[in-house]
């Protein structure tokens, strides 16, 4: 696979290196019934059982395997291998199914392995290689990628999400909405400080940043993609709001593909 082509690739490598291995140690690596369970009635109406499913930017791979157990072919890819080898780690000493929670599938096995690869998703000719790797089009699932990118390289990786879904493959993408930058924000500022979890992120030179609500669509229309449905869905993370609740970022999703 293609070596990462940015700088923010050493933060992310740096950040998986030293992220802690406890569960629920990462921000957002929240447990797949507050994930992937979630999101599952929003784009399993739009994905094809019979294409791959693409994780971009996978991390641990925490999704990847909830998705494992609902498709065929499901590949976990991220910029940074160390992320890549906790996956990969995490699916061998627990099976590839393992931690899916509740949702379609759970308690019946993965119907597979998922797989694991590097790569730099703001390398649209990757992302082509990949798919092409894969037989063509498939479907893609995005969770919280574009906001803690550089914001040159976010029409970068909206080309390679439109080359991986090809003609007949949809992207589901989930990005924190503007207020989620105030809920954020309030995290940071807290009297005892942020949390741990929150502070490892700024610590690795990876700063979460705002976007307008429009342009996230607008990123997919410019890379060729229709959006086809969205919404509002809260992001869960791992660590506890003002209420000691789980707390969770207002955020915005949608579904893109080649309408016709």
């Amino acid at each position: 696979m293609n070596p990462p082509t940015t700088p923010y690739a050493d933060a992310w490598e740096g950040f998986w290196r030293d992220a802690p291995p406890e569960e629920g140690a990462v921000f957002w690596d929240a447990p797949p019934e507050r994930t992937g369970a979630v999101h599952l009635p929003l784009f399993g109406p739009y994905f094809d059982s019979e294409l791959p499913v693409v994780d971009l930017g996978c991390g641990n791979g925490t999704v990847t395997r909830f998705l494992a157990r609902r498709y065929e072919r499901v590949v976990g890819v991220d910029v940074s291998a160390a992320a890549i080898e906790r996956a990969r780690d995490a699916g061998a000493g627990s099976g590839a199914g393992s931690g899916a929670g509740s949702g379609a599938g759970a308690g019946s096995g993965p119907l597979a392995a998922p797989e694991f690869r590097q790569l730099d998703a703001v390398d649209p000719a990757a992302a082509a290689g990949l798919g092409a790797e894969l037989g063509g089009d498939t479907d893609v699932y995005v969770r919280g990628v574009l906001h803690q990118c550089a914001p040159g390289d976010r029409a970068r990786i909206a080309a390679s999400v439109a080359a991986l879904a090809g003609e007949r493959g949809r992207a589901f993408v989930v990005e924190p909405a503007e207020a989620g930058g105030v809920a954020l924000a309030a995290l940071m500022r807290r009297p005892e400080g942020p949390p741990p979890a929150l502070a490892a992120v700024f610590a690795h030179g990876i700063t979460p940043m705002e976007m307008p609500d429009e342009s996230v669509p607008e990123l997919f229309r410019d890379a060729g993609l229709d959006v086809l449905a969205r919404g509002a869905v809260p992001l869960a993370l791992t660590v506890p709001g003002p209420d000691g609740a789980p707390a969770e970022l207002p955020s915005n999703w949608l579904v893109a593909g080649r309408n016709g």
